[in-house]
């Protein structure tokens, strides 16, 4: 169930940030509320699982997964360009949490 925890904790991280960037520096109210929400969700729900994951573990996880989607999203919905670097950069943090998953034994599966 943890796992599933993290997921939803990276769902609504996502949704948040990209609130965030929808919310004009906090002056539009409904995307303000949902920032303020989608994190008080994602903090919550992190909480939940640092209880069976180890913090370092679960914040790479967790940040890494966020930092993907939010240059996706940030390409697809705001149309800011990733170049080569940012390419590469993005794939070596799935690389990273990869060889977390599939490598270390600090993760329990």
């Amino acid at each position: 169930m943890h796992w599933l925890y993290l997921g939803v904790a990276i769902l609504f991280e996502t949704i948040g940030t990209t609130a965030l960037k929808a919310s004009d520096g906090m002056t539009r109210l409904g995307p303000a509320l949902i920032v303020v929400a989608a994190y008080i969700l994602s903090f919550w729900l992190l909480a939940l699982v640092l209880r069976v994951i180890p913090v370092g573990v679960a914040y790479a996880i967790w940040a890494g997964l966020g930092i993907c989607l939010i240059a996706g999203i940030g390409w697809v919905l705001f149309g800011q360009r990733l170049d080569m670097p940012a390419l590469i950069g993005i794939g070596l943090i799935i690389a990273g949490i990869v060889v977390i998953n599939l490598f270390s034994k600090t993760v329990g599966h």
